[in-house]
Order: structure tokens, then C-alpha cells, then sequence
């Protein structure tokens, strides 16, 4: 279309993300923009929408200053911020996460934290099972946490109808959340845009900005929404700002919370094997290891095992054969949920047909990687390199090794 220029041209013109710009043409503030399919076409001389975060920002300024006192009460008879992850925001020690939760008061706050015990040490079924009572919980930070750990753990039980629904309601919480109860909003955007981001999933339409509900959360769940946008940061492929991010929080005091620090370690693997800094990322999955091997808080690395670039493999495999096979057992379950929620959504045809050493191998070729690079990472033959990467060539039916990366993780 003549004089009119398409989302990504519009977005490198202004400095600006795809997905801001396409939030200005759903928002409707871009004049003559006009839908063209599940895209826009925008007049190329469109002046830029003037950015209201500012002003924002400015009118929550006292809001934030008493925010850390108003997440300890029920906010407008919706939010009770104690029940909200509640183990993900307990900065319990190493090996001690079974005990902490078992000391718990009879309640909510024990049973939402007893779910996120089954479900980070892998044991979905126990996990949806102790959520499941809470999906409609008038306590909304018990609902949210529920409807979070229920998505998740359905994906890995081959329930994705229920995986569905429960990643609709964190979304439709998000949509009801509105302005006036700036706690309960916070809570919605966090567990709403770690349901997408995890998914690799657009971001909901009504999402706020980080920036905006971070100062709202409690310091465990703060640390695991910067996870959340370090995760959003690589799926951009802006490797080193997604590292940057996580050295930070975790030199802020997030590695004192075990769950958020294991999640930010592993997007670090993620981040470094992207930049080929093999020796930095082994030194963030060992730590994350070190957290999670004395309370069994392996399900982490199998939902990023395709992210991680073959480390699993390389350094876990060896060492801890045993606890490899448990991590990929969950891999292979929880994948085979994941993307029969992301493949159609999404249209990306993530491959489902692979082994994960196939699929590991195949992530590495399709990023550039050689034979001979990923033999040495690996400490394998070439050729054992190159009869996986043909056998997952020939599974995908393609002829190049560029023509791989239409069916790996992005």
C-alpha cells in the first residue's frame, strides 16, 4: 500500500517495540491506521503517540510510597496479598522447603503453597489437585495463584482444555483488575504476563507496563516478574540486556528467594548460550542446581530444557544421571502440552516429533552453531553431531540447516 508503512518499519522509525505499536493501533491512537489482516498499515507520516506513562507514573507517586503497607491488607475487599504465591515470596532455606510449608497455619496460605511445592518439584497431578479448589476462590490472590499453577500443571498432565480455561480467567482478571485498586492490578499483571510470556504468547492487550506494577509486589514475586521480563527480553533476542537484568536482581537480594532465583539462573543459561558464552551459562545452571537439588525443584529446567542450548545435556547428564532423567521425563510432558496451546495460537509450528537431543542439537544449528562447536560443547563426536542434526532434518523434512529454525523454540 502506497504512503503507508507496516508495524516493524513503524517501530524501528520511532525507536519503539512491534507490540507498542501495535497496542497504539488497538488503542486507536494512531490516525488513518487501518487493520490489514493481523496486522496494521500505517501512514508513513504518522507522528508518534505522545507517551502518557509519564504523567502516570506521577499521579502514583504516593501511591507506591505506601505501597509496601497496603500489600500486607485486603485491598477493596479483593486482594489479600499473603495468599498470592505465597512460597514462590518465601525466602526459605535450601532443603527446607517441604518443612517450611508444613509449619504453616492450617488455610489458604498453606494450601496455595503446598500446590507450588507439587508443582515446582514436578508432581503436577498433586499440584492441580490443590489448586483446583481455589479456581474460584473470593479470595483473589488464592484465585490468581491457582489459576496460574493450574495452567502449568495441566499442560503437563494432557488436560490443555483446563490449561485453557485457567489461562483465560488470568487474563479476564487482568481485563477486571481496571485503575482503582492499584494491588489487585499488580497482582493480575503479574500473573497474566508470566502466564503469556511463559507461553510465548503475545502479551494481553491491557497489560501495563513492568515499570508500572512492579513496586506493588512483594520481593520474591518482584524477582519473579523480573524473571518474566528477562524471559520477554530473550524471546526479542536481546540477550545481554535479559543477562543484565538478572545479574541485577539477583545481586539485589533475589537469590535469597529459591524459586524466582532458580528461574532467573536458567534464563541466564538461556541468554549466555545465545551469546556463545558456554562458561558463563554453566556457571548459572550450577547455581541454579545448587538451589533446587535439596528440595527436588526440578521442573524449571525441564520446561526451558529446549532453551538451554544443549547445558542439560553437557554438564547435568554427566554428573547427575538420575536427576537428568527426571528433568526430561518433564520435559517431554510438559512440551506436549506446551505447544498444543502455543502451535495454534501462535501459527509457529514448534516441532513435536524430535527427541530432546535431537531437538537440542537441531536449537544449536539453527543458531549458527558448527559440527565441531557443538561436538566440543557437548563432548561427543562430530559424527554422532551429525546423525542428529540429519535425523532431525529428515523428521522436519528440510534441506538446510537455516530452514531448521522455522520449527525450534525462538
Amino acid at each position: 500500500m502506497e504512503n503507508y508503512l507496516s508495524v516493524r518499519e513503524i517501530a524501528e522509525k520511532w525507536g519503539v517495540s512491534e507490540r507498542r505499536v501495535n497496542q497504539y493501533c488497538s488503542d486507536k491512537r494512531i490516525p488513518g491506521a487501518r487493520k490489514f489482516g493481523k496486522s496494521w498499515a500505517i501512514p508513513a507520516d504518522a507522528e508518534k503517540p505522545k507517551d502518557p506513562r509519564y504523567i502516570q507514573q506521577q499521579e502514583k507517586i504516593s501511591d507506591i510510597k505506601t505501597a509496601k503497607t497496603e500489600m500486607q491488607t485486603v485491598t477493596g475487599g479483593l486482594l489479600d496479598s499473603t495468599n498470592l504465591m505465597p512460597l514462590m515470596n518465601t525466602d526459605f532455606v535450601p532443603g527446607n522447603c517441604r518443612k517450611t510449608v508444613e509449619s504453616m497455619t492450617d488455610g489458604v496460605q498453606r494450601d496455595i503453597s503446598f500446590a507450588e511445592y507439587y508443582y515446582f518439584s514436578g508432581r503436577p497431578e498433586e499440584a492441580v489437585k490443590a489448586a483446583e479448589p481455589y479456581l474460584t476462590s473470593s479470595d483473589m490472590g488464592a484465585r490468581l495463584s491457582a489459576c496460574f499453577i493450574y495452567t502449568y500443571a495441566n499442560l503437563s498432565v494432557g488436560q490443555i482444555q483446563k490449561a485453557r480455561f485457567a489461562l483465560g480467567e488470568l487474563n479476564a482478571s487482568l481485563s477486571a483488575a481496571g485503575k482503582q485498586s492499584p494491588q489487585f492490578r499488580a497482582a493480575a499483571a503479574f500473573v497474566a504476563s508470566a502466564g503469556a510470556v511463559l507461553l510465548h504468547l503475545p502479551l494481553p492487550g491491557e497489560m501495563p507496563e513492568t515499570e508500572i506494577f512492579l513496586p506493588y509486589l512483594p520481593p520474591g514475586l518482584r524477582a519473579f516478574a523480573l524473571y518474566v521480563q528477562a524471559h520477554y527480553l530473550y524471546l526479542k533476542e536481546d540477550y545481554a540486556r535479559s543477562a543484565g537484568i538478572v545479574e541485577a536482581t539477583l545481586a539485589m537480594g533475589a537469590a535469597k528467594y529459591p524459586i524466582p532465583a532458580i528461574y532467573l539462573h536458567l534464563v541466564s543459561v538461556m541468554d549466555y548460550m545465545s551469546l556463545k558464552r558456554s562458561d558463563r551459562a554453566e556457571e548459572h545452571l550450577l547455581k541454579a542446581l545448587d538451589i533446587a537439588r535439596p528440595d527436588d525443584l526440578i521442573e524449571g529446567f525441564g520446561e526451558h530444557h529446549g532453551l538451554l542450548g544443549g547445558m542439560l545435556e553437557a554438564v547435568i547428564k554427566p554428573k547427575w544421571p538420575k536427576d537428568f532423567k527426571r528433568i526430561i521425563d518433564i520435559t517431554y510432558s510438559f512440551s506436549s502440552g506446551w505447544r498444543r496451546v502455543h502451535n495454534p495460537l501462535t501459527g509457529h509450528d514448534v516441532a513435536d516429533d524430535l527427541t530432546t537431543t535431537e531437538f537440542a542439537m537441531a536449537m544449536l544449528a539453527a543458531r549458527g552453531w558448527t559440527n565441531k562447536e557443538i561436538a566440543g560443547h557437548l563432548n561427543i563426536s562430530v559424527n554422532t553431531v551429525k546423525s542428529h542434526i540429519s535425523e532431525a532434518m529428515r523428521k522436519l523434512n528440510v534441506e538446510t540447516r537455516k530452514e531448521l529454525k522455522q520449527y525450534m523454540l525462538r
